[in-house]
């Protein structure tokens, strides 16, 4: 594991394309052992070109804004990075983070590790988890406010970058997006800079949305202040 701390991702808040994906939206997925063409395959994703570069994927991510993609797939790219273990594929969705779903990051955890980390253009939504071998370990917005099967794995990580996991929202705390970068980095070994994203050869590809389930009915279960229950189900015509 390595000893990377919030300050080796200062550079995130100066004009790169990850100042860019935290202005639009973004997830960025990490997978241990497994190629792009192995991921965006079991992504189910619908390749569309290589992109030469940071600018490029930037330039298809507004072709495809503009195609109408967003309102029903995403947009990810995926290039090969070395690391602690082997080699690691990350996958850079830019405009949400849809795409790279609990499901689909459990599974490809199978058998190894994935680490992913997300932001929602600006709005104070950011998330991170780790999955190894199927297994949701450690997941937070926060980092005060931990989920998973393994939810205090990370404490001594978290406390050595700065914060208190046990501490409360509102105390002094580091950047929390660099931190969550070195976090990522721990656990991967995998240092992120802009010049690799700048540089980097994209894969690229369409991942549709999941289903959401059967929207033909809905229920409303109401209880007053009188404490009488109302029950109801109703069915939805579509349009």
């Amino acid at each position: 594991m390595t000893s990377a701390t919030a300050a080796d991702y200062a550079w995130i808040r100066t004009p790169s394309l990850f100042s860019f994906a935290r202005d639009v939206g973004y997830a960025v997925t990490l997978v241990r052992g497994a190629t792009p063409d192995e991921v965006l395959s079991r992504a189910g994703a619908e390749a569309r070109r290589v992109c030469a570069g940071g600018d490029e994927l930037i330039a298809a991510y507004w072709d495809f804004a503009e195609e109408g993609g967003l309102y029903d797939s995403s947009l990810v790219g995926a290039f090969t990075l070395p690391g602690e273990g082997g080699d690691w594929t990350l996958v850079l969705e830019l405009g949400g983070d849809s795409a790279m779903t609990p499901r689909l990051s459990a599974e490809l955890s199978a058998g190894t590790r994935v680490v992913a980390h997300t932001g929602n253009g600006g709005k104070p939504l950011d998330f991170f988890h780790w999955y190894e071998d199927g297994e949701l370990r450690t997941s937070f917005e926060g980092p005060w406010h931990r989920t998973g099967a393994t939810p205090d794995a990370l404490n001594a990580d978290l406390a050595d970058l700065g914060f208190d996991p046990f501490g409360d929202p509102g105390d002094p705390a580091p950047d929390r997006k660099a931190t969550v970068l070195a976090l990522t980095e721990r656990l991967t070994g995998v240092r992120l800079t802009a010049g690799t994203l700048a540089a980097a050869d994209y894969e690229v590809g369409e991942i549709p949305d999941e289903p959401t389930g059967d929207w033909s009915r809905a229920a409303a279960d109401i209880t007053d202040a009188h404490g009488a229950r109302t029950f109801a189900q109703f069915r939805i015509d579509p349009l």
